[in-house]
């Protein structure tokens, strides 16, 4: 059985990390390459960060944020935001991470998870998707409609549909993001997440609305997730990495031991 990776998630805005509830109301809580050397002497798996921004604005990632990141923690790590093409995807694992993550890009431009396979290799490309449950009606089969630019966009395509063409274009791992579980510290959207998780062979990483322990054994146990990104839950300081992986041992969990 292949251990189960713990992700930080560091939502960086303006150079400092931030973070909201359904991608909005965001506060400030610090800066992020010294909130990444602190998670990871605490036993974090890997990483990721996202430029939250940087779409918004049309600009490239903070390339100077990744090179410090990577000059001070020795685990993995994944960067999104910002990300407008190859040539973006090249800056970033040259400064040091090893996977690229793309959102929006990939819904206007599916190819781009095919070409960056191709040069990269698809282990480092990441799919971010960011799915709400739909309303009565909606054409979307499995019940969850992808949406872009932090759920500002409804896109009509089909989450399950999507994550499963990412997998033949070659995606190396998806993210399944809930939008209407962000930041609530409720749970994660478990029915969506083993939907993805059973239809494709890749890895597939929970991430919205982890707030307790449990919330993370019922994600691995139920939803059959590889890896599970956790903000909140840290951030405030109710939880340590290291408290919430006795918690998983215990509950059966097979994880991974500190780097």
């Amino acid at each position: 059985m292949l251990s189960k990776r713990i992700i930080p998630c560091l939502d960086v805005r303006n150079k400092i990390v931030t973070k909201g509830v359904r991608f909005q109301n965001n506060i400030d809580l610090g800066d992020p390459v010294e909130m990444a050397v602190n998670y990871s002497n605490g036993g974090c798996d890997e990483l990721v960060f996202y430029d939250i921004t940087a779409s918004a604005e049309g600009r490239p990632i903070d390339i100077e944020m990744v090179k410090e990141v990577a000059k001070a923690i020795r685990i993995p790590f994944s960067v999104g935001g910002g990300i407008s093409g190859l040539d973006d995807m090249y800056d970033v694992l040259l400064a040091g991470a090893e996977k690229v993550s793309v959102n929006s890009l990939a819904v206007k431009n599916p190819e781009i998870i095919a070409e960056g396979a191709r040069i990269f290799g698809s282990q480092c490309i990441v799919l971010g998707i960011d799915p709400v449950k739909t309303e009565k009606g909606n054409t979307c089969a499995s019940g969850y409609e992808v949406t872009t630019r932090g759920f500002r966009e409804h896109t009509g395509i089909d989450a399950l549909e999507w994550a499963k063409k990412a997998e033949a274009l070659g995606v190396g791992e998806i993210v399944v993001n809930s939008v209407d579980a962000d930041g609530t510290r409720e749970g994660y959207e478990l029915t969506l997440t083993r939907m993805i998780a059973t239809e494709v062979r890749v890895p597939v990483v929970a991430s919205g609305g982890g707030g307790t322990p449990e919330h993370l054994a019922d994600v691995f146990n139920l939803a059959y997730a590889d890896a599970a990104i956790i903000a909140s839950m840290i951030h405030t300081g109710d939880y340590t990495i290291a408290s919430i992986k006795e918690h998983l041992k215990k509950a059966g969990v097979a994880i991974r031991q500190k780097w």
